[in-house]
């Protein structure tokens, strides 16, 4: 019986999308960061930002090779900000400050409208619900939820930053069901990308999948060949409610 429905965050909940002025702005934010400990770089802004760019460019392809999420230290000290000569130690003790204002101005980020009243309608339908999202700062998910109004909905929120493993590595997902206590065969995800959530999400044995579009479908999915297709697709992240309403009682 599908009793349990876990999101993504980004791209799901959240309507994001970065352009290259939130890339300027992130570099402007991760300055100031430095500047106030002590660890100016002398680079000009745009240049920061260039820096910054390539370094998440070969963090991405690191973590992609086997789907997993190194921690703050790691990333902001072995790719981020390689190469400029900052002291190691003073980098590692700033690292989730640096990781957590990049999350919040490298994309531009707002609830979906109609989001808490979905959620609300699945509550009191008694789903079970969670997120299951990719993130490289350990705080930022927990944070935006709660500036959002609706961490309350969530019995479970699983960040790859703190398990290590990414989507659409199945890992995350059958972490996220046994803290929930939840089964696969009872439980649908919501995502925004047929590489990580879909794909990820039928490895772990989720009954259904449903799929919502935002500017990571097409940056993460346009190369995709022969890839397993959502059992649901939606245009408004409202609709979802009506999706997992009809799917009460199923069993697959």
């Amino acid at each position: 019986m599908i009793d349990t429905v876990l999101f993504d965050m980004g791209g799901t909940l959240e309507d994001i999308f970065n352009t290259p002025e939130t890339l300027a702005g992130a570099a402007d934010k991760i300055d100031q960061i430095l500047r106030k400990h002590g660890m100016g770089t002398c680079k000009h802004p745009d240049e920061l930002a260039v820096i910054l760019d390539e370094g998440l460019k070969l963090y991405s392809a690191a973590r992609d090779v086997n789907y997993m999420e190194q921690k703050p230290e790691r990333i902001w000290t072995d790719y981020m900000l390689r190469g400029l000569g900052l002291d190691i130690r003073k980098l590692e003790g700033i690292s989730e400050e640096l990781a957590f204002a990049w999350e919040n101005s490298y994309f531009n980020r707002s609830l979906r409208p109609g989001s808490r009243e979905m959620l609300r309608g699945l509550r009191s339908l008694g789903f079970k619900l969670g997120i299951v999202s990719n993130t490289a700062s350990l705080f930022q998910v927990f944070d935006q939820l709660e500036k959002y109004g609706i961490r309350e909905y969530f019995c479970d929120v699983t960040l790859s930053s703190q398990v290590g493993y990414r989507k659409p590595h199945p890992n995350i997902f059958r972490i996220s069901l046994l803290q929930m206590r939840s089964r696969p065969e009872n439980s649908v995800y919501v995502g925004d990308t047929v590489s990580r959530d879909i794909i990820g999400s039928k490895a772990a044995g989720f009954a259904y999948s449903i799929l919502i579009s935002s500017q990571l479908t097409r940056e993460k999915d346009d190369a995709l060949q022969n890839a397993p297709r959502p059992d649901y697709t939606v245009k408004d992240i409202f609709d979802v409610l009506q999706v997992c309403e009809a799917l009460i009682g199923q069993c697959v």
